[in-house]
């Protein structure tokens, strides 16, 4: 993106807390054209900060890194948008938004393709072992086909979507649960997490965290999953119970794991870094150039539509 080597003087001013990767790559684009209020350049506690800064900011910009805490909300009177730059908002109190009237704006889909493909690619490492060299030192290539597996998609929306169909054209045979059966595919349908686990040889997790689906795979669903069992997730780390994942793994009771998310982000279980069947990545699903680049055009889009008193582009629903 073309951007000035200055700070926009707008007076329309955003705050960040602590700064998104994408805005982080794209700062210039975003800062010609907005005056943004960085509270991680401050030698201020975030709290103290924005006890002393808060009439004037009526948007934050923010990402998983930075939840936005009932504690936050109330720190910040004026505000009137948050606007994230994830797809999910599990790290928005939703609640107090909509009791405080704060409306919410998200990147909907911008980042559903790059995500569905780490999840394609993370399930492929743990069943071939692709980039395992250590493999080659000591010869243990063998490792299981993809083609013809059952495998189980949590979550068929836009991201379990795309990872449907990318399986598919490699030859597994997938099926799906999710809140409600989806009549406009012919995939087969099992209402319940544990249904689907026990007719799958591994799980895809594309859902959204909600206090539904936390800790949704616990250890019966591992159980039904088997001992050559994989899981792979790419939504959010709780939605998996990680305590009983790394036992399942570490007593080898599922055959591997390929993981982009973790429940205590940044931190990950220091025992999967020595399992030979375990893939990590440090959350970095949709981190591309081109992705990041649609996100700031899309942060950019919704708050010129806020400031200009227009309706939202990706506003997130409060209804629930």
């Amino acid at each position: 993106m073309d951007s000035k080597h200055h700070q926009c003087q707008s007076p329309h001013q955003v705050l960040v807390i602590k700064p998104p990767p994408a805005f982080v790559v794209h700062e210039q684009y975003i800062s010609n054209k907005f005056q943004i209020l960085k509270a991680y350049y401050s030698p201020l506690p975030t709290q103290d900060f924005l006890r002393a800064n808060p009439q004037s900011v009526k948007v934050v910009l923010c990402s998983g890194v930075t939840p936005i805490t009932a504690e936050v909300l109330r720190d910040l009177p004026a505000l009137e948008l948050v606007v994230t730059t994830s797809t999910g908002v599990n790290h928005v109190d939703m609640v107090e938004c909509r009791n405080r009237g704060i409306r919410v704006t998200n990147v909907r889909d911008v980042f559903s393709d790059d995500v569905a493909d780490v999840a394609v690619g993370l399930l492929i490492e743990v069943m071939r072992r692709i980039s395992h060299d250590r493999f080659v030192r000591c010869g243990h290539l063998l490792g299981s086909m993809l083609g013809g597996k059952r495998i189980g998609i949590v979550g068929l929306g836009n991201i379990g979507s795309k990872v449907a169909t990318r399986l598919q054209a490699m030859g597994c045979i997938v099926s799906y649960t999710s809140r409600q059966k989806k009549h406009t595919t012919p995939l087969t349908y099992y209402p319940t997490v544990l249904k689907l686990a026990s007719n799958s040889d591994a799980l895809v997790l594309c859902c959204a965290l909600t206090k539904d689906t936390c800790h949704m795979i616990n250890n019966k669903v591992m159980t039904d999953l088997g001992k050559n069992g994989v899981i792979v997730n790419v939504a959010r780390g709780a939605v998996i119970d990680e305590v009983e994942l790394v036992r399942h793994l570490v007593e080898g009771e599922i055959g591997g794991a390929g993981l982009d998310v973790y429940e205590n982000e940044p931190n990950v279980p220091k025992e999967l870094f020595g399992l030979d069947n375990v893939v990590v990545l440090p959350h970095s699903g949709a981190c591309t150039k081109e992705c990041f680049q649609d996100a700031a055009r899309l942060v950019v889009g919704n708050l010129e539509a806020f400031f200009a008193n227009k309706p939202l582009i990706t506003p997130v629903s409060n209804d629930f």
